[in-house]
């Protein structure tokens, strides 16, 4: 519902802001008192085409804000995306400036122009003209449709639900079913290619990480070669000409043991000799190379190779090499099964598309049952509102299937007798349309979204009870919600919930528009002007005071 209204440098408008309630607000004004630049504010506000020339003279920048305190589930999706918190309401903004740039905000979130009038066209339906209402959308007329028979039809939402999981089934086995018959046309034509590459993928049988281990044990080898010539080298620098250095050193000892005396003067050096000796043997031991498996080099560096082959042939790593082993397995079982399972899912294909064409079945004569009752209820609106010469229909023709059924709707009316039936805006225009869209939003709402009506020239070229019928189905409509209503009927003003008026002034060669709630003894005079003119006469007020309800 549409709870404020801020509106700057707007033609006329200087500054105005505007505190709308719940039920039914009646504006009314003199002819040229700027009740169009009210409408015209609002519409940019929700994302209508801006015009510079609504920039208000001598300014650089005009503005609206409109303040919205509920909002329907049907724009959730188009808030998340920006990530707006909608918990406590709506605030739209928009701005334009002398030089064309507009520029557009919900909840201070910078959105486009064209996110705005989606946000717009959900928050608020405007009837009369550069009316952009919904009911005007052919696609708009099947969900309608469905809207009202919900709340007509018990059974009409399980129907919806029921064909909704019926196509959802059947669309998942057809999808089933072609992809089956896209890789069974595909693998037919590449089974001997197929049939090569999995034998030789057999024969290969890569496992996970296995080229990881043969590359590492790759390198281990081959830094173990190195490492033997290494050693060899540090041996025979410790056997020079075939004599290792410990037996020297050995031979050395025993010569000085052979020295005489009471007390060998060089134990202490002999001692250390034999050491000596017997570490060097213990180094030239531990310098021998152990035995690696340097022999199976070729044979480690021809499978590893093999691997990367194929799996540069293959075009994935040498880990997937065991999928892609077990997809083309797969795809020529399904080829020798092919049979089999090509039969298994076109029998399910078939059961679905039994159930689905049941429900939807059941779901299309719900409709056309819903069609009786609409039209009916509509028809019984239209000769209160000046419409009786008027007839709709909703026109069912089969469509291809969707999760909705098979039902392509379409609200048809004629408003002379012996003229066809034609699609809705294609029918009527002016206020006749505007009745005619009033009659319609009486008949179905009841919704689980409440929006804002606008309504403007609705009560034109109608007076007295067909006016008065207007203002009571106004009232009935907005009694559940809010409807704007731009008005010149008396009969139409006295329904209001709040009235405002629109006045023009001019002060020092400067027009103003102001806007300004109005009650009691103000709310009669106003009434009683719209009746008897520039004079206000007992006699207005007598009928205004009568033409007020409650």
């Amino acid at each position: 519902m549409l709870v404020g209204l801020n509106i700057s440098n707007i033609v006329l408008i200087e500054k105005l802001n505007l505190e709308f309630g719940c039920g039914l607000n009646v504006l009314t004004g003199e002819t040229g008192a700027g009740k169009s630049i009210l409408l015209d504010a609002l519409s940019l506000a929700l994302g209508a085409r801006s015009d510079v020339g609504l920039v208000r003279h001598g300014c650089d920048m005009a503005s609206v804000v409109a303040e919205f305190d509920s909002v329907p589930s049907s724009i959730a999706t188009i808030l998340s995306e920006f990530d707006i918190d909608c918990d406590d309401g709506l605030i739209l903004r928009r701005t334009l400036s002398v030089d064309g740039k507009s520029k557009a905000w919900v909840n201070d979130t910078p959105v486009s122009i064209k996110t705005l009038k989606s946000i717009g066209d959900a928050l608020v339906e405007i009837h009369g003209q550069f009316a952009n209402h919904a009911l005007l959308n052919q696609a708009t007329h099947r969900p309608t449709l469905d809207a009202f028979a919900q709340n007509n039809i018990p059974t009409f939402k399980n129907l919806l639900h029921t064909t909704k999981e019926c196509y959802d089934k059947l669309h998942a086995a057809e999808k089933r079913l072609s992809q089956l018959q896209d890789m069974l046309e595909r693998s037919a034509s590449e089974r001997e290619f197929l049939e090569h590459n999995v034998a030789e993928l057999q024969k290969l049988n890569p496992q996970p990480g296995e080229e990881e281990e043969l590359s590492t044990r790759r390198a281990n080898m081959m830094n173990a070669e190195k490492n033997s010539a290494i050693l060899k080298e540090a041996l025979e620098a410790l056997s020079p000409r075939g004599n290792s250095l410990d037996s020297q050193l050995f031979a050395v000892a025993h010569i000085l043991q052979r020295i005489k005396g009471d007390a060998n003067p060089y134990s202490e050096q002999i001692d250390k000799l034999y050491d000596i000796a017997e570490s060097v043997a213990q180094i030239a031991q531990s310098l021998e190379p152990e035995d690696s498996d340097v022999a199976n080099m070729d044979e480690i560096e021809e499978r590893l190779f093999a691997i990367r082959a194929a799996a540069r042939k293959h075009r994935v790593s040498a880990d997937e090499l065991v999928q892609k082993l077990a997809e083309m397995t797969e795809q020529l079982n399904a080829i020798d099964n092919s049979d089999a399972e090509l039969q298994k899912l076109t029998d399910d294909v078939k059961r679905h598309r039994t159930e689905f064409n049941t429900a939807s079945k059941a779901l299309s004569d719900a409709r056309r049952m819903a069609s009786e009752m609409l039209r009916a209820q509509l028809l019984s609106e239209l000769p209160d509102l000046k419409l009786g010469s008027a007839d709709f229909m909703i026109e069912c023709k089969s469509c291809n299937a969707t999760y909705s059924g098979t039902d392509d709707v379409t609200f048809m009316i004629k408003t002379n007798p012996g003229s066809p039936f034609a699609p809705l805006h294609k029918s009527a225009s002016g206020g006749e349309l505007a009745r005619l869209m009033l009659a319609m939003r009486v008949v179905l709402s009841g919704g689980e979204d409440t929006i804002t009506f606008i309504f403007d020239e609705v009560d034109t070229g109608i007076s007295g009870a067909t006016a008065s019928a207007v203002g009571a189905r106004l009232n009935r409509l907005a009694s559940a919600g809010q409807a704007l209503v731009i008005t010149h009927s008396a009969q139409v003003a006295g329904y209001a919930n709040r009235h405002f008026k629109i006045a023009k002034s001019v002060t020092d060669d400067k027009t103003t528009t102001s806007v300004r709630e109005i009650l009691a003894d103000e709310r009669v005079n106003e009434i009683a002007r719209i009746i008897s003119g520039a004079e206000i006469t007992p006699e207005s007020i007598t009928m205004a005071k009568t033409l007020i309800k409650g």
